[in-house]
């Protein structure tokens, strides 16, 4: 039987890729069309139209959509129902450069990549026959394509299925994950109305080698998440000829980069797997002009991985470590300044410099002490603003109400303001506390050994690229979303999640994917053999373990 189904997935994988889908442009509408046609032309939806929808992309200017398909056994009374999830959107193509055109076509993209310089694990690969190249094909198009074809299958039978399967093929997940936020409060109306049992959620997303000659394949419960810790910083600017009457908000920022970024003692660690460390995705200065005075202020955000720590955890060691830089840049500054008074000769006194740290929370309750009402109606009119502003995203958006809200405190010596920009993606920790997370384990770890196979499978926590897993479920204690919330400006307003709604789905969740390598690369690609024969079995099992 998968035999059969790896042929139809194969060629499934290759029509789904030939259709460019670059997440955040219309064109991502076209391959969820296609795959909406697929299940409407399946006989079950034939019969049962109303089990198969598009769901839109809520709030979205181009109009997204994802696709929703659910099929109901017949056999016993089960309400237990496993969700699928798959995304249908693509990175861009730029990196292909004079040969873009040929990065959705995995069959003739091979003969093109044969005249290009490529790594050399790439070249091997390629000339091995044994994988398929293009943007999408390894993340995710092949996951997909698996889905597709197990949830027909298990269609054609539904008088010897017992239980439920609902499919969502997803858009935006390379974004901000619009397709996966509008369908959980589907899936939390669909629960109602249906009175269905979840079970856990089964990803198909891409697996990788997790280092240099690794020969394993992985199958992960549960997933990493990710927050990202943001600093603003304000100096005390200086003429560039007398710099030690000022503190540089750079040199904070370097020093604040320094302490956390690469840094393992800021791994989030769980059963012996270890998060990636922090690591910058910005840092810049505030200054808006070139001149011989110093910047004012600067900011820096980081991404965090997490497996157990919660917002309100990640605050209090982000807000330890910034202290810490900051102190090293005054102690550095005095011992310099010091040296240079002696070269000159000049009387010598310690610097005013004190390092300070606050997060946004506390800045917001020293500044509502002052201003009260009017820090609430400053923030409504420039939230109103910013939203009217399209270049404005939820990064820049968090750092305008953090700029302007300690532009209206009194208090102007040099300080570092610790909050959260968006996105927020929650890790999910299978434990095996309760009784879905034990029957997902131990339905895992049955497939595993039943499946016979030459490779290695192991069974690993924590899927380890970001995905659309972390909606699955969310933090309950109060303390995380509270500091969440009141830590990430515009949150509610600008940046939104279903928390409620993920609280509610609560489920453990899995990523079984198909195996390759150099996703987001022009160097995609996919092994055949384990993604097309191993895979859908792997999927089925325990599909139909998670509804016994």
């Amino acid at each position: 039987m998968y035999k059969k189904l790896g042929e139809k997935i194969k060629e499934l994988t290759i029509e789904l890729t030939e259709i460019p889908s670059i997440v955040g442009s219309k064109e991502e509408i076209n391959v969820v069309n296609r795959i909406y046609e697929k299940f409407k032309n399946m006989e079950y939806f034939k019969e049962n139209p109303d089990k198969v929808r598009l769901v839109d992309v809520i709030d979205d200017k181009l109009g997204r959509k994802s696709v929703l398909a659910i099929v109901k056994g017949k056999k016993g009374n089960s309400n237990k129902t496993v969700v699928l999830i798959g995304h249908t959107d693509t990175v861009g193509i730029s990196d292909y450069a004079h040969i873009e055109k040929y990065a959705t076509k995995p069959l003739v993209l091979r003969e093109k990549l044969k005249e290009l310089s490529i790594s050399e694990d790439a070249r091997k690969d390629l000339e091995s026959g044994n994988y398929l190249f293009g943007r999408g094909i390894f993340d995710m198009k092949c996951g997909v394509a698996i889905l597709m074809t197990i949830v027909e299958e298990l269609s054609k039978d539904i008088d010897n299925l017992e239980g439920n399967i609902v499919f969502a093929a997803v858009c935006d997940e390379e974004g901000n994950s619009g397709g996966m936020l509008s369908i959980v409060p589907e899936l939390v109306s669909l629960k109602k109305e249906e009175n269905f049992d979840y079970q856990a959620i089964i990803d198909t997303d891409y697996m990788a080698p997790r280092y240099e000659g690794d020969k394993n394949r992985y199958v992960y419960v549960g997933t990493v998440g990710k927050i990202m810790p943001s600093f603003y910083i304000v100096g005390s600017e200086a003429h560039a000829g007398d710099p030690f009457k000022g503190i540089d908000p750079s040199h904070i920022s370097s020093a604040i980069m320094e302490e956390i970024n690469f840094n393992t003692k800021y791994c989030d660690e769980a059963e012996g797997e270890v998060t990636v460390p922090p690591i910058s995705l910005r840092q810049q200065d505030l200054k808006k002009e070139y001149s011989v005075q110093t910047a004012k202020s600067s900011y820096l955000y980081f991404n965090f991985g997490t497996h157990k720590s919660t917002p309100d955890e990640i605050m209090k060691k982000v807000i330890e470590g910034a202290s810490l830089a900051f102190q090293k840049v005054i102690d550095n500054l005095n011992i310099e300044y010091e040296k240079y008074c002696k070269s000159n000769k000049f009387p010598h006194e310690r610097l005013p410099w004190k390092a300070r740290v606050l997060s946004f929370a506390e800045l917001l309750e020293k500044v509502r002490e002052e201003k009260g009402e009017e820090l609430d109606k400053l923030i409504d009119e420039l939230s109103k603003k910013l939203l009217a502003d399209e270049n404005i995203d939820e990064r820049l958006y968090a750092l305008k109400i953090v700029e302007a809200v300690y532009n209206l405190w009194s208090d102007k010596d040099p300080i570092v303001i610790a909050y959260f920009s968006p996105p927020y993606y929650p890790h999910i920790y299978v434990k095996g506390e309760n009784e879905l997370e034990r029957r997902l384990l131990n339905a895992v770890n049955k497939t595993i050994e039943t499946t016979e196979t030459n490779y290695n499978i192991l069974m690993r926590k924590f899927y380890p690229y970001i995905s659309d897993l972390s909606y699955g479920a969310a933090p309950r204690e109060k303390n995380a979303i509270d500091s969440l919330k009141d830590n990430m400006p515009g949150f509610g307003v600008k940046y939104s999640l279903p928390l409620e709604d993920m609280q509610e789905l609560s489920l453990p969740v899995v990523n079984i994917g198909p195996f390759g390598k150099d996703a987001h690369k022009f160097t995609e690609r996919l092994e055949e053999d384990y993604s097309f024969n191993v895979v859908p079995e792997l999927v089925y099992k325990t599909i139909k373990e998670l509804l016994k």
